[in-house]
């Protein structure tokens, strides 16, 4: 049997996974979970995600989370995904600092896909290798291959 892909997903798809219980990005993180595929993460893609969830105030206000639900969350995300050590800064691709540390990540994990919802890296469609898609391109393509299978 082929190994499964590897794919990254960046902060804005943990995020969206986490306040949107049954929406494409947490069923893609079940199915990694599963092993569906190979979720690779950074301890930098962590920290954003962290961040994100911790000082965004109007999405704290909208979803109604406590800190202790997203330290929940990250400490699953450590357990189920291949952690990524990136060894320096990458140089920048993309406006964002962000982004590009996103791009190191996939890289070092010689990652097939990039998975995002982010403008500035769909952008780049293709880079040395790594396919950047939304969470609902990945799901179709996971769809498609035979590595794919529900549970």
């Amino acid at each position: 049997m082929p190994e499964a892909p590897k794919a990254i997903f960046d902060s804005t798809v943990l995020v969206s996974a986490f306040l949107t219980p049954k929406g494409v990005s947490d069923e893609l993180l079940r199915h990694g979970r599963r092993r569906a595929f190979t979720l690779c993460l950074s301890d930098q893609i962590l920290e954003e995600t962290r961040r994100v969830l911790f000082e965004y105030e109007y999405l704290r206000k909208r979803y109604l989370y406590s800190d202790h639900d997203v330290e929940e969350f990250i400490s699953m995300l450590r357990g189920a995904a291949h952690l990524v050590r990136t060894h320096s800064p990458f140089k920048a691709i993309t406006r964002d600092p962000q982004d590009d540390m996103v791009i190191a990540c996939a890289l070092v994990a010689r990652s097939a896909y990039l998975v995002t919802r982010d403008k500035d890296l769909l952008a780049l469609t293709t880079y040395q290798g790594v396919r950047t898609l939304t969470p609902e391109g990945f799901m179709h393509i996971l769809r498609e291959t035979a590595l794919f299978r529900l549970h």
